[in-house]
C-alpha cells in the first residue's frame, strides 16, 4: 500500500510539471513560427534589394547590415538566374523576387509567376546621363565658394567617415550649402552611383507626391479618406490629413524589435495597405498623435485608386517629381498587391536624396521650377495635433529642440538604421547620412555631427 501511494503522490507531482513543460514547449513552437515569416522575410526582401538594386555583395550585407538577433542566423540564397534572394532558418523559408521597375517583392500572398506577368510602364525612367549636365539636375559640381570653411568641413567628414567620431558608422555623407555640394564622402564599396534605403525617409517623399496631387487639383487632402470599409464607423471621419500628420486614431503598434504591426505589414502581408485600415478605431481623428506607418502606405493606396490606370501610378512619382528634381537612381517598390511601399521602400543616391532636400529648402521649387504648391512647405513643417512639436506631415521637426545643437527650424526626413536628410534653412543647408550597421552600440550621435556642420559655416 505504501509503495502504490507513493507512486500516486509522484505522479500527482509529476503530471502538472509535464504537462507545463509540454504546454511551454507548444507556446514556444507556436511562437517561433509565428515570427518565421519575419525572421525570413526582412533577410529576403534586405538582401533582395541590396544585390540586385544596390549591387552589393552578398558577403558585406550579411555581415553588416543581416548581423543581428535571429537574422543573423538564416541561410540565404542568392539566385542571379531569376534574380531572387531564398532565406531559411528552421522549418521557415521566404522568397523575394526583383523585377525591372518594381524593385524587389516578397512574395506573400501571390504566385510568383502572376507578379513576374506584370511588366512595368515603358518610357518612365528618364535615360540620359547625368555626367555632363551641371548639378542640381546633373552631376558635374560647381567650384564655388559657398561661405564654409573646408578644412573644419573635411576634418568633420574624416571624423564621421574614418574614425567612427560620432559613435556610427555612416556609407554615405553629404553636405549642400546655398544649393552647393560642399562635402561629399563614401565608406570603401558604396559610390555616387549607389542606391541607398530610404526606409522611413519615403514618408517624406509621399508627402511631395501628396503635394503635387493637391498642385495638380487631384483630391483635397482635407476631406475624409475613401475608404469605403470606413463608412459605416467612426473612421469615416479621418482625412488624408490625419493619415499624413500620425494622428488618425487608428490603433498601430510600431514597436520593430518583435511581432508587431509594422513588421507584420511588412513581411507577412501581401496588401499593406488593406491590413494598415482594418485596424480598429482608438481615439478621435486629430486628437492624438501616434507614429504610424501603416497611415502612409494607406495615403499611397489612394494616390493609387485616384489614377486612372496602374500604368499612370507607376509613372506619376517619376514624371512628376524624381525626373523634374534630378532623382534619375531613384527607384520606388512596391508590395505584393502592387501599391509603392511609401513607409520604407524608396532607393536612390545620395545626390537624389540631397536634391530632395534641396527642393524643400527652396520651398518647393527646384531648377527655377515651382514642383510643390504654394504653402506646402510651410504645411509639411507646421506641428500635427499631438506631436508636441516634434512631427509634421511626414517630417519630423525640431521646434521641440531634440537636437539642441540645431537650430529650431530644422526638420529632418528620418529613416531606420540611421538614415538622414536634415533641412536647415536658416542656415541654407542639407545634410545626408545613409547606412550604419544596425548593431545596439552604433547609435549615431547626430546632435554632436550637427553642431560641428554648423561651426564651419562662416
Amino acid at each position: 500500500m505504501a509503495t502504490n501511494s507513493r507512486k500516486r503522490i509522484k505522479r500527482q507531482i509529476l503530471w502538472p510539471i509535464v504537462t507545463l513543460l509540454l504546454a511551454g514547449l507548444l507556446y514556444g513552437a507556436y511562437y517561433i513560427n509565428s515570427l518565421l515569416p519575419i525572421i525570413t522575410g526582412y533577410p529576403a526582401k534586405y538582401l533582395c534589394s541590396a544585390v540586385f538594386i544596390s549591387n552589393r555583395a552578398q558577403a558585406e550585407v550579411e555581415a553588416m547590415d543581416l548581423h543581428f538577433s535571429f537574422i543573423k542566423y538564416t541561410k540565404n540564397e542568392v539566385n542571379f538566374q531569376d534574380s531572387s534572394v531564398t532565406s531559411s532558418f528552421l522549418w521557415g523559408k521566404s522568397k523575394a523576387i526583383y523585377r525591372h521597375g518594381f524593385g524587389c517583392t516578397l512574395l506573400r500572398g501571390t504566385e510568383e509567376a502572376a507578379l513576374r506577368s506584370i511588366k512595368f510602364p515603358t518610357s518612365t525612367f528618364a535615360e540620359s546621363s547625368q555626367d555632363t549636365i551641371a548639378w542640381p539636375m546633373g552631376n558635374v559640381l560647381p567650384d564655388i565658394n559657398t561661405g564654409v570653411d573646408n578644412v573644419k568641413l573635411e576634418r568633420v567628414t574624416k571624423k564621421l567617415m574614418d574614425e567612427n567620431g560620432y559613435n556610427g558608422k555612416a556609407f554615405a555623407f553629404m553636405v549642400v550649402h546655398n544649393g552647393i555640394p560642399v562635402a561629399e564622402s563614401y565608406q570603401p564599396g558604396f559610390d555616387v552611383k549607389t542606391r541607398f534605403q530610404s526606409w522611413s525617409m519615403a514618408k517624406s517623399v509621399t508627402n511631395a507626391l501628396a503635394g503635387i496631387m493637391v498642385q495638380e487639383g487631384r483630391w483635397d487632402i482635407q476631406q475624409p479618406a475613401a475608404i469605403p470599409e470606413w463608412q459605416n464607423d467612426e473612421r469615416r471621419q479621418i482625412t488624408i490629413n490625419n493619415l499624413m500628420q500620425m494622428n488618425s486614431g487608428l490603433q498601430w503598434n510600431e514597436d520593430y524589435g518583435n511581432r508587431s504591426d509594422v513588421t507584420v505589414m511588412l513581411y507577412c502581408e501581401q496588401d499593406f495597405a488593406r491590413f494598415a485600415w482594418q485596424q480598429p478605431f482608438k481615439s478621435p481623428a486629430g486628437s492624438s498623435w501616434y507614429y504610424s506607418s501603416g497611415s502612409v502606405n494607406i495615403v499611397n493606396h489612394l494616390m493609387r485608386k485616384n489614377m486612372n490606370s496602374d500604368a499612370e501610378y507607376y509613372k506619376f512619382a517619376y514624371s512628376s517629381l524624381f525626373n523634374k528634381i534630378g532623382m534619375r537612381g531613384a527607384l520606388f517598390e512596391v508590395d505584393p498587391a502592387g501599391t509603392q511601399v511609401g513607409s520604407s521602400y524608396i532607393y536612390a543616391t545620395a545626390r537624389d536624396y540631397a536634391r530632395f532636400g534641396l527642393l524643400y529648402l527652396q520651398d518647393g521649387i527646384f531648377n527655377c521650377t515651382r514642383i510643390l504648391p504654394e504653402g506646402w512647405v510651410k504645411y509639411s513643417t507646421t506641428p500635427a495635433a499631438g506631436s508636441d512639436g516634434g512631427y509634421g506631415s511626414l517630417f519630423w521637426l525640431n521646434s521641440a529642440k531634440y537636437y539642441p545643437s540645431a537650430p529650431e527650424d530644422m526638420y529632418s526626413c528620418n529613416g531606420h538604421d540611421g538614415q538622414r536628410i536634415f533641412i536647415i534653412p536658416s542656415k541654407e543647408l542639407v545634410v545626408v547620412l545613409l547606412g550604419y550597421s544596425p548593431k545596439p552600440d552604433n547609435t549615431m550621435n547626430f546632435d554632436a555631427l550637427l553642431g560641428d556642420i554648423l561651426k564651419t559655416i562662416n
